[in-house]
C-alpha cells in the first residue's frame, strides 16, 4: 500500500524518519502526517468514522448548520456539490452526510493521500459507510478540472481556500492543523477559482471564508451568511447572468 501510495502521490519511500520535518507515516490502521522534532504536536489524518466528524455529525445541527443552509439544504432538497478545495474533507463529509453526493478536488498530493485513507477506511463496513459512498475524490489543480470538468454537472460549488495570513496568538489554529497547513501551503491561486466555479456550478457557489476577510477575487456575493468566526458568501450561478467575477469587482472589498 505505501509503495501504490508514493507512486500515485509521488513520494519518496525511506526506510527511516528523518530528525526534523514532516513525514507520511502508514502504520498499518492508518495514514498520519507526522511533524518530527522535538516538541513536534501530534499526527494529523482523516477520521471519518469517529472524533469530531462523528461528533459533527451527530451534534452538528444538521441542515441548519451554516455550511448546509449555504449550500441550499432546504426542504427535501440535496443538491449535486463539487467541493473544489476539500482538504481533509470535513465539511463535504457534513454535506454527504446530509444526503448530497459529493465530488471533491484536492490539489495537494499529501491532503489527497490522507483523505483518500480516510474515505477506505469509512467504506469498510462502518457505520459511515453510506456517507462516504457519496464522496468521490479527485487530484489535480482545482482550476483546470473545473475547465475540463466531464462529470455529471454540479447545481452547487463549495469553495474554502487556504489563505496565507497573519494571526494573531489568540487566534493560532490548533498545532496539529498548523503543521498540516504547513505541508500543503495556501492556495496561491484562490481568486481564480471563481470564474470557473461560475460557470460550472448550475445554481450557486459558495464561499467559505474569516468573518472579516475580503471577498474573493473582490467580487461581491448575491449575499452572505454569517457565524460567529466564518462567512458564507453565496453567488449566483452563470446562468443568471453574472459570467465572470471581474465584471463589477471591487479589490479589497469586505463582506461586512
Amino acid at each position: 500500500m505505501a509503495r501504490e501510495l508514493a507512486a500515485r502521490y509521488g513520494f519518496a519511500l525511506v526506510e527511516a524518519l528523518p530528525a526534523s520535518g514532516h513525514a507520511l507515516v502508514l502504520d498499518g490502521q492508518a495514514l498520519l502526517l507526522h511533524t518530527l522534532g522535538k516538541g513536534a504536536p501530534g499526527p494529523v489524518g482523516v477520521d471519518l468514522v469517529g472524533g469530531a466528524s462523528e461528533w459533527r455529525r451527530k451534534h452538528g445541527g444538521g441542515r441548519g448548520q451554516g455550511v448546509a443552509k449555504a449550500c441550499g439544504l432546504k426542504g427535501g432538497a440535496t443538491p449535486r456539490v463539487l467541493d473544489a478545495t476539500a482538504g481533509l474533507g470535513r465539511d463535504a463529509f457534513v454535506l454527504a452526510s446530509l444526503g448530497c453526493e459529493v465530488d471533491m478536488l484536492e490539489r495537494s498530493p499529501v491532503a489527497a493521500a490522507l483523505l483518500e485513507d480516510g474515505l477506505a477506511r469509512a467504506r469498510q463496513g462502518t457505520e459511515v459507510a453510506e456517507i462516504a459512498a457519496r464522496m468521490r475524490l479527485h487530484h489535480g489543480p482545482a482550476v483546470a478540472a473545473m475547465q475540463g470538468w466531464n462529470g455529471p454537472r454540479p447545481e452547487v460549488i463549495y469553495l474554502d481556500p487556504m489563505f496565507p495570513e497573519t494571526r494573531t496568538k489568540s487566534a493560532l489554529s490548533k498545532k496539529e492543523m498548523q503543521a498540516f497547513q504547513q505541508v500543503v501551503g495556501p492556495d496561491e491561486d484562490a481568486d481564480a477559482l471563481l470564474a470557473p466555479a461560475l460557470a460550472l456550478a448550475s445554481s450557486r457557489v459558495v464561499v467559505k471564508r474569516p468573518r472579516h476577510a475580503p471577498l474573493l477575487a473582490g467580487f461581491k456575493p448575491a449575499y452572505s451568511l454569517e457565524g460567529d468566526s466564518v462567512r458564507f458568501d453565496c453567488y449566483i450561478a452563470a446562468s443568471s447572468g453574472l459570467t465572470s467575477p471581474a465584471a463589477g469587482a471591487v479589490t479589497g472589498g469586505t463582506g461586512s
